[in-house]
This record gives C-alpha cells, sequence and structure tokens, in this order.
C-alpha cells in the first residue's frame, strides 16, 4: 500500500472512530442516571477545607519538594517570599485564590517546557523513552496504529527488552480503529497494557461504565520527567501548523495543539495519578523497580490537576472559574471544544465587563459539527458581554491552553465544555509562572495571526441555516 492510502486508511478509520463515539454518546440519552452538576467557587473551597483537615499527614513539607494539600499555605510562603523579593504580587494573588480550591499539592521546583504541535512533542517524548533507565507509563486517549503508533511500540519494545518496566493504558473508544494485533504485539513483549472501560462488555474488570472515558495524554520517564497536555500518539499531528512542516497529503489539514514537558518535584502527582488510575481500573498488578522522589530542576510553582467520574472532583473547572474569577488584567483561552455552562461564560463576561481583556482563540473547523456549533450557540451572548472571539484557520485547533493576568497558566486535556468537566478523566497542569505565561501569549499572538475575529455585528446577521443548526447542536451540550 502506497504511503497515501495508508494515510487515506488512517483518516478513514479516525473518521470512523469519532462517528461510532458521537453515535455511541446518542444512545445514552436513555441509560444516563440523572445529570451531574458543576460546583460553585463556594462549594469548592468548602470541599478543598474538608479534604485537607481530613488527612493526616507529617506537619513538615515533604522532602522531595512537594507541598501536602494541608500545607499548602505553608508551601506557599517560600514562594510569596520570593514573590515579594520581586514584586509579583499578582501571582501571589492567584496562588493563594487557586490553592483555595484545589484539593492537591502545589510543587516548588520545577522546570517546565513547553511544546507546541505533534512533530516537536513526539520527538521529545520518543527521546526521553529512549533512555529510560527504569521505568515508563503512558496514558493515552487515542493510540493509532500509524507511523507514530508504530515508532512507540518499537521504542518500548526496545526498552522492555533493556528491563524497563512498562505500562500502557489506552482509552476503549478513543482508540477503538486499532487493531488488537497491535497491542497483542506490545503484550508478546512484556508491555503491561490496560484498556480504560472496555467497549465491549465481555471485558469489563469492574461496572460497565461506558460514557466516562479517559482524556488524559500523560506520559512519565523513571519518575523524573514528565508529559501532559492535548496531543495524542497519532499521526494526523504528522504536521506542524505554523508551516514549519505541513501536512504529506493534498486536503490534510494540519492539527495545531499544545503539551508539556515537566521536571522536579510536580512529577511525583503525574505519577501518582496514574498509579490511581490504573488501580481503579484492576489493570494488571506489576512489578516495578523502585524509583527515587525527583529533585528540584528549577523554580516554577506547578500543580498536577486530575479529576473525573472516578474521583468526583471538578478541581480544575474550579480553579479555571477561579482564575477567570479574580483576573484583573487579562484571559486569554486556547480551546478545541468550547462549551461553557453558564456559571463559566457569565464569570468572563463578568470579567470583560470590568475591564479584564477577555479573548477566545476557537476552532474555524472540527473534526466534529456538533461541539463547534454548540459552542457558536454562545456567541452572541458573549460577544455581547465584550468577550473578543477569535477563529483559527489553517489548521484544526485541539489545544486547551489558558493565560490569566500573564502569570497563571494552564495547559492539558480538558476542554472547557460539559464532557470534560462532568464525563472524561482529565489531566491539566497549572504553572504559576510569569516566564511560562509569557511563551503562552507569545504563542496565542502567533495563532492570531492565523485568525479571523468574529464580531457581534457579523454574527447577528448569519443565516437561518447556521441558527437552526447551533441551536439543535444546543440541546445536547451536556452529553457532547
Amino acid at each position: 500500500m502506497s504511503e497515501g492510502h495508508q494515510l487515506q486508511a488512517i483518516a478513514a478509520r479516525r473518521a470512523l472512530r469519532l462517528k461510532a463515539m458521537r453515535a455511541l454518546l446518542g444512545t445514552l440519552l436513555l441509560a444516563l442516571h440523572g445529570c451531574a452538576s458543576l460546583p460553585t467557587l463556594e462549594e469548592g473551597r468548602a470541599q478543598a477545607v474538608a479534604d485537607r483537615s481530613a488527612q493526616v499527614h507529617d506537619a513538615s513539607v515533604p522532602g522531595d519538594g512537594t507541598v501536602a494539600p494541608h500545607r499548602v499555605r505553608a508551601g506557599r510562603a517560600q514562594v510569596r517570599a520570593l514573590l515579594q523579593r520581586t514584586g509579583v504580587s499578582v501571582l501571589q494573588q492567584h496562588l493563594d485564590d487557586t490553592a483555595g480550591v484545589l484539593g492537591g499539592p502545589i510543587a516548588g521546583g520545577n522546570a517546565v517546557r513547553l511544546l507546541i504541535d505533534g512533530p516537536v512533542t513526539h520527538a521529545a517524548m520518543f527521546e526521553a523513552i529512549a533512555q529510560a533507565k527504569a521505568r515508563i507509563d503512558i496514558v493515552t486517549y487515542i493510540l493509532d496504529d500509524d507511523e507514530v503508533g508504530q515508532q512507540l511500540a518499537t521504542l518500548l519494545i526496545e526498552r522492555r527488552r533493556a528491563g524497563v518496566s512498562v505500562r500502557l493504558m489506552y482509552d476503549s473508544v478513543g482508540s477503538m480503529a486499532t487493531a488488537n494485533a497491535y497491542f497483542e504485539r506490545l503484550s508478546s513483549e512484556g508491555v503491561s497494557i490496560c484498556e480504560f472501560n472496555p467497549v465491549n462488555p465481555t471485558r469489563v474488570r469492574r461496572n460497565w461504565k461506558i460514557n466516562n472515558r479517559d482524556h488524559r495524554k500523560i506520559m512519565v520517564v523513571d519518575g523524573s520527567r514528565g508529559f501532559a497536555g492535548g496531543i495524542n500518539v497519532s499521526s494526523v499531528y504528522s504536521a506542524g501548523s505554523f508551516g514549519a512542516r505541513r501536512a504529506r497529503e493534498p486536503g490534510q489539514v494540519p492539527w495545531r495543539d499544545t503539551h508539556l514537558e515537566i521536571r522536579g518535584p510536580a512529577v511525583s502527582q503525574l505519577v501518582h495519578s496514574v498509579d490511581t488510575l490504573w488501580q481503579s481500573q484492576h489493570c494488571p498488578v506489576v512489578e516495578r523497580p523502585p524509583i527515587k522522589p525527583p529533585a528540584a530542576a528549577g523554580t516554577v510553582a506547578v500543580s498536577v490537576v486530575t479529576g473525573g467520574p472516578e474521583s468526583g472532583r471538578s478541581t480544575h473547572y474550579l480553579a479555571l472559574l477561579s482564575a477567570f474569577t479574580h483576573a484583573s488584567a487579562r484571559i486569554y483561552i486556547t480551546c478545541a471544544y468550547f462549551v461553557p455552562d453558564p456559571q463559566l461564560a457569565r464569570a468572563l463576561i463578568d470579567a470583560a465587563q470590568r475591564g479584564v481583556e477577555v479573548r477566545l482563540l476557537l476552532p474555524s473547523i472540527s473534526d466534529s459539527w456538533l461541539p463547534l456549533a454548540a459552542g457558536r450557540s454562545h456567541y452572541a451572548s458573549l460577544l455581547a458581554g465584550g468577550v473578543r472571539i477569535f477563529e483559527r484557520a489553517e489548521a484544526l485547533l485541539h489545544a486547551k491552553t489558558a493565560v490569566v493576568d500573564g502569570v497563571w497558566s494552564t495547559v492539558g486535556s480538558s476542554n472547557l465544555d460539559f464532557r470534560s468537566f462532568v464525563h472524561n478523566e482529565e489531566a491539566n497542569v497549572i504553572v504559576f509562572d510569569a516566564p511560562f505565561a509569557a511563551q503562552l501569549e507569545q504563542l496565542f499572538d502567533r495563532d492570531l495571526e492565523r485568525s479571523r475575529e468574529i464580531t457581534a455585528s457579523e454574527w447577528s446577521n448569519r443565516g437561518i441555516a447556521p441558527r437552526v443548526q447551533q441551536w439543535l447542536a444546543r440541546q445536547f451540550e451536556y452529553l457532547l
């Protein structure tokens, strides 16, 4: 089969997977037992206090640099002392506000690297795998058996033969187009494989929760080098979205996405999140070589925020809501699927009306029309409230990032929609650092150069067909 035909086959499998997923979700309308609700900030703060008071820890800050939940304030004192010397009071405020709703720790002493698009991200991940000495953990939503997926398999098998312990979790819906032979090959070489919430009820190891998906994209090597963000293991990411590498087939659209690499104590949070998810799914028990807690690698404060139906927490939603509510200068959001609930939309409009510059960078095209149309159904009220909206051209926007006041940033797997906040297991990294925020803002500006602003007057003159489509999609936004 020629490369062109291979790419067409990959695209066809992906389209089939997406159509199947949407059809699957549609059948859940009658099966859902009520709708989960999203918490208010007050409820989130109360829950965080309860979580911290319910935990019993040693009173000292852990030696690996991680600040235990009940010691978040004490740990932040060191950060605040540094900030007071540099005069960055806005960052102090965001640290305080976010810590008030986090149920997990904030870790200092990290180095964070921004990774833009698939080619750079996959290269960094594969380089880390090749250097692994003891352990590799991977959790991904989509794992395609295409060129990138085969590269991953080859590297994992090489490391497994060298004695490295390897765990790999993939989502049953996200990876439903991947051949069983791909996973059988890895398993035969000693890679520990676990399928998250199998669609096939005969493979279920626990309760059948077909609507709850694992949308996380995490990789950890030797417990000291971690990756997280929005990029899956798939060749759809093989082209850069800024022109450095274009799609190899005419009509193939490059994907615009964002990931990051972490070194330092916060990587322990990624390890913990993988361990917890692995255990919750009753995955195979794996004997693993011990690793040392990661040493400090920089000066950046980081919190890894995971959660979903398994944890019963909406921590990342609360962290976003807190950051938007307390924003004083600007909010820049880049989001693949933007279908905000009323509380989140109100926070953005309130911010704009008190003088905060609120900009949304959203897709102009998508791999599914439903969330795109549902998101657009919110444009009129957001534009009327002073929020500026831009749609990215020349690429399929899949990134999920936000930067607030030039000091508070997040990169991860969560979209701003009900599916991410209620139905999915997600992983996001909150970074408290002005230089990193500046990088994200520069990236945002680069995207704006390839975007078109949607104005209120233009939007009010759209035709009847898109209005009907958007209204219809909005009726199903809870399930999208």
